[in-house]
Parts: C-alpha cells; sequence; structure tokens
C-alpha cells in the first residue's frame, strides 16, 4: 500500500519517490519470501498461506481501483489510500504484542529476537522522523505507535533476558511440525534397508 502511496497517481507528482522506492523493494522481498516459502511448504501450509494472501491481495486491488477511479484529485486520494496505510500499519507495528505477551508468560526472550526488536525500534524512529520532515502524518502517526512498540519490546527484552527459569510452553507450532517432519523421515530411513 506504501508504494501506491507513493506513486504519482496518489501523491502529486513524486513527492513520496521514496516511499515508493523503499516499499518497492520490501514488496519484492516479501514476494520473494512467500513465493519461496509456498513452493517448499507441505500442501496445508500453502492453502493456509494462500488464505492469509487471498483478502490482502484484494484490499489492495480494491484500494487501487477505487483510488484511481473513483477519487478525482490527488488530495481526495493521498487521504483515502493514507487512511488505509494508517491502519495497515498500526496493525503491523502492533503485532510484535503476541511475542511481547509470550515472553512475560513465559519469562523467556527466546520468543523475542533481540535484534528484530531494536532493528523495528530504529526503523520506526527514521520513518517518524522522515514523516515529519515531511510534514506526511500519513508516514507520522504509525511510526510513533511503531517507536512506542519497539521501546516497550526493548523494555520486555531487558526485564526478562536476566532471567534464568527455562520456559513452561511448548514448541511453537513450526517448530513441532519440523520436529514431527524430522522424526518420520528418521522412522522410514530405519525400516527402508
Amino acid at each position: 500500500m506504501y508504494t501506491w502511496y507513493g506513486l504519482p497517481v496518489v501523491s502529486s507528482g513524486w513527492e513520496n519517490w521514496t516511499v515508493f522506492g523503499i516499499s518497492s523493494l520490501g514488496a519484492l522481498f516479501e514476494s520473494t519470501f512467500i513465493i519461496i516459502y509456498t513452493w517448499f511448504a507441505p500442501r496445508g501450509k500453502k492453502k493456509l498461506v494462500m488464505m492469509m494472501v487471498s483478502p490482502i491481495l484484494m484490499i489492495f486491488g480494491t484500494a487501487v481501483f477505487l483510488s484511481s477511479f473513483s477519487m478525482h484529485t490527488h488530495k481526495m486520494r493521498k487521504v483515502f489510500v493514507g487512511s488505509i496505510v494508517m491502519v495497515a500499519s498500526v496493525l503491523m507495528y502492533g503485532s510484535p504484542l503476541v511475542a511481547v505477551k509470550q515472553v512475560i508468560r513465559t519469562k523467556s526472550v527466546k520468543f523475542m529476537p533481540f535484534y528484530l526488536s531494536l532493528f523495528s525500534f530504529l526503523t520506526s524512529l527514521l520513518w517518524m522522523l522522515y514523516g515529519i520532515l515531511g510534514r506526511d502524518p500519513f508516514l507520522t502517526a504509525p511510526s510513533v505507535i511503531g517507536c512506542l512498540m519497539g521501546i516497550l519490546q526493548l523494555v520486555v527484552y531487558c526485564i526478562y533476558s536476566k532471567c534464568k527459569e527455562a520456559p513452561k510452553t511448548n514448541l511453537d507450532i513450526e517448530q513441532a511440525d519440523v520436529m514431527k517432519v524430522s522424526a518420520s523421515e528418521e522412522d522410514t530411513k530405519g525400516q527402508n534397508p
């Protein structure tokens, strides 16, 4: 959505070419990751990925269609697409709260990598500064929330990284699936002479 937001169709001229460029690169990386994951994933996981990606693509397509054909000024398009982008960004920045909850529950930071939290905070901080300098509320507002979430993650990491207690939880779903596949491969190797 930020890629669309940065294009001259939505923004007037190339005022947001930086947003367009960085978001395009991010979309390329994410698409590549999803394609590779889907290629090698078991059939059930492929279905799950498609069920998750399809609504996102439909929302994106609808936003592109409406902003292109229903709205006739750059200001209307920018407000419409910017509002969608703000909601999506806040949801994205709020998603690590699941990991924070897991860390607090288990008193173990193994579910929340430090560098991911640190760079999430730094990225939010840079986008917030860029939004402030460019006077763009659609970049600034979600980045402020991202900064706060990043600070929260770092504080939780600092508090619970000192705990020596072993986690009181089972492996996550992905790790359990990998262990099942490894165990079944070992069983089949032992059965075939």
